[in-house]
This record gives structure tokens, C-alpha cells and sequence, in this order.
């Protein structure tokens, strides 16, 4: 009898672990400084819920987001967020790159009055890869003055794909680097299928040229409270292609 129920509780517990690992993760909202929130949303890739990371920006005229979430039952869970936090609506998103992690959720957007941007670069190759298309784009370098707020976008270079851009919020110095830039909890560089990993390293400097003294760096997935991103992504170039030439 005690054998039986031995063999019944381990089945019990094995179907509880397989059940955990596909129970998609809730969202999460930090504050960063002023009125900066990074959110975490999450993906399953294989058997890991992975996180990405995006950002918003509050203003006296609404919310501002740069990018949307990955996970597409947060869309609603986002905005009821941040309606009962900030009592403000979005009105405005900005997508950093084609990829779905920063693009998925731009349908949803635009459906509940949302204004989606992205560069032009970004704009075409999600028509040409077949993702969500923002309904406007910016051919150079702009800054989004929403209240009193200003939201700087930034192309440095190609990197993690040849259209990543870079957002910068110079009142409370936040960089929101996305996915051209690595967490210092990275092991390696990631998805490699759109990279250009040879000028990438020239990219990383173009953005510590332009942004010497960050006081957050925000990268598009895991961990974001070390500054030491930009640098361990400098490194992690280094180290792939020292591997690649080997």
C-alpha cells in the first residue's frame, strides 16, 4: 500500500513540474528612476520561459512605450497596469527592431488608438520578414516630445540586426539599448541570424561615444541593473569571433 501511494505521488509530482514549465510567467514592472518603468515579459523557447525586457515613459500626456510585450496574453494586463498605476493611457510605442520580441504586440496597439513607430529600415524589413508593421516611421535620428518629456531614438550601427535602434531618455539619463545590447547575465550573443557581428563592435563604440556616462543601460533581455552591459557585450563579440577564427 505504501509503495502504491510512493509511485502515485511521484506521478503527481512529475505532472506538476511538466505543468510548471509551460505555465506561461506573469508580467513584471519595475521602476528604474523619474519616470521610467522597465517591463519584463516572457517567452517559452525549448523548455525556458526567457525574459525581455521593454520600457516605458510617463508623461503629463500619456504613456509612452518602446517596444511591446513578447508575451501576447500581457498585451491588455500592460495597459490595465498602467492605467491603474499611472491613472494615464498609452498613447504612443516605439519599436527598436523587426524581431517579434519588439513588434508582436503593434496590432493590439493600434486597435486601442495607439500611435506605433519604428524607423523606416525597420518599418521595411518587417514587411519584407512578414511581422507587425507600426503604422508610422522616421527616416533620421528623432526625438518624441510627449508633455514634458523628451525620447531620443538613435541608430548607432548594425549589430544585432542591421536596424536596431537605441532609445534615450535624457532627464533621468536612461539607455535603452535592447537586444544590440547584452546583459551582463549573457553568456553569449544570442540569436545570430540577423547579426552582423564584424561592424558590431564599431556600433558599440559609436554608443559609448554618444552616451559616455549612462546612468541606466537597459538591455533587450535578462538582467538590467549592472551598467557594465555595453562592455560585456564589447566582450562577447570578442569572444565569438576569437572562437570563429579558431
Amino acid at each position: 500500500m505504501m509503495k502504491k501511494i510512493a509511485v502515485v505521488c511521484l506521478v503527481t509530482l512529475i505532472s506538476f513540474c511538466g505543468f510548471s514549465q509551460t505555465k506561461p510567467k506573469p508580467l513584471q514592472i519595475e521602476h528604474v528612476a523619474g519616470n521610467v518603468y522597465v517591463y519584463t515579459t516572457y517567452s517559452l523557447l525549448g523548455d525556458t520561459w526567457f525574459p525581455a525586457n521593454a520600457m516605458y515613459v510617463v508623461t503629463p500626456k500619456g504613456v509612452v512605450m518602446i517596444d511591446t510585450p513578447w508575451d501576447s496574453t500581457q498585451f491588455q494586463p500592460l495597459l490595465d497596469s498602467i492605467q491603474t498605476k499611472h491613472h494615464k493611457k498609452v498613447v504612443l510605442c516605439i519599436s527598436t527592431h523587426f524581431h517579434d520580441d519588439r513588434t508582436i504586440g503593434v496590432d493590439f496597439l493600434k486597435a486601442k488608438g495607439v500611435k506605433t513607430f519604428c524607423s523606416k529600415t525597420t518599418l521595411d524589413s518587417c514587411k519584407t520578414r512578414g511581422e507587425r508593421q507600426p503604422q508610422f516611421y522616421f527616416i533620421k535620428d528623432t526625438s518624441f516630445n510627449v508633455g514634458d518629456c523628451s525620447i531620443q531614438t538613435y541608430y548607432a550601427g548594425a549589430g544585432h540586426t542591421n536596424d536596431n535602434i537605441v532609445i534615450w531618455v535624457p532627464k533621468e539619463k536612461v539607455l535603452y539599448g535592447g537586444c544590440l545590447i547584452k546583459s551582463t547575465d549573457a553568456i553569449d550573443l544570442g540569436n545570430l541570424k540577423d547579426a552582423n557581428v564584424k561592424v558590431w563592435p564599431a556600433t558599440m563604440q559609436n554608443l559609448k561615444r554618444k552616451f559616455p556616462d549612462p546612468s541606466f543601460v537597459i538591455p533587450g533581455h535578462q538582467g538590467w541593473k549592472d551598467k557594465g552591459s555595453i562592455d560585456h557585450t564589447i566582450e562577447l563579440i570578442k569572444e565569438y569571433r576569437t572562437v570563429k577564427k579558431s
